[in-house]
């Protein structure tokens, strides 16, 4: 078991974790930290999936107008910091900040450009719908095969903007991320976090990761990769009123190389 220390909130002994029972006027609370390589590099020949003007790329003229970046493989050059990585409670807290309640009328933006999922992990909560446009000028097709929600499959047309997208409702929570492919460009990738509470988020650039409005008391944390997942159980103890600092999350190269 893995356990963050909060002094006088939380005794960590022995691996033990001893908490302080909050009361009914208890604050919210928040995390913050970040996902660093922990050795290595990542070899070069990786960090792409497409070069730019790569004539035997499909639709060439778009797809391989720039670089595309491997985004399962971003790994920032200054700070080693790794970009989407996923971080959430693995279930919904009996108490949650109703401040931090969605906008159900307000969906998440899926978006398609240069021939990329944009962003390529999205955080999407039960009565949310996300809203799947197409930025480039070319058709994709966007696929999915959920566990608990209705799968799709459909071709989003060229130049598709907000507000004129195809909006897929999310009813249930997933066990496991949701990936996302287009089957005519098939190195498009991406994944939706689908989950029944506030309480994820996803890397930035630099690694960085911050989760706010906690209840009080300690929580299971997964830290999930494409690869799979990183720490099934990191367990953090909140303090109200407070934002509580996670250790370095540290991965081997070899990890995220698998």
């Amino acid at each position: 078991m893995r356990a963050v220390k909060c002094l006088g909130f939380a005794a960590v002994v022995a691996g033990i974790v001893t908490t302080w029972a909050p009361t009914a006027d208890a604050q919210w609370g928040d995390i913050k930290g970040r996902v660093i390589l922990a050795d290595g590099e990542i070899p070069e020949a990786k960090k792409l999936i497409v070069r730019k003007g790569d004539a035997g790329v499909k639709d060439a003229a778009v797809c391989a107008a720039i670089d595309l970046p491997n985004e399962d493989l971003q790994v920032d050059a200054a700070t080693k910091g790794i970009a989407n990585i996923a971080i959430y409670l693995r279930k919904a807290p009996s108490k949650i900040n109703p401040a931090l309640k969605p906008d159900s009328e307000v969906p998440v933006i899926w978006d398609q450009k240069n021939c990329q999922f944009l962003p390529h992990v999205a955080v999407v909560q039960v009565g949310q719908s996300v809203e799947i446009l197409n930025s480039d000028a070319i058709s994709h097709n966007t696929r999915n095969n959920p566990i608990k929600n209705a799968g799709f499959n459909f071709i989003v047309s060229a130049n598709t903007a907000k507000g004129a997208g195809v909006k897929v409702p999310l009813k249930f929570a997933e066990n496991v991320p949701v990936g996302i492919k287009c089957d005519i460009h098939p190195w498009m990738s991406g994944y939706w976090i689908a989950v029944d509470h506030p309480y994820a988020a996803v890397t930035a650039t630099d690694g960085t990761f911050s989760i706010k409005g906690l209840p009080p008391g300690e929580h299971e944390f997964r830290v999930w990769h494409p690869v799979g997942y990183l720490e099934k159980s990191l367990k953090v103890v909140v303090k109200a009123d407070s934002v509580t600092s996670v250790p370095d999350i540290k991965v081997p190269a070899s990890t995220i190389l698998k």
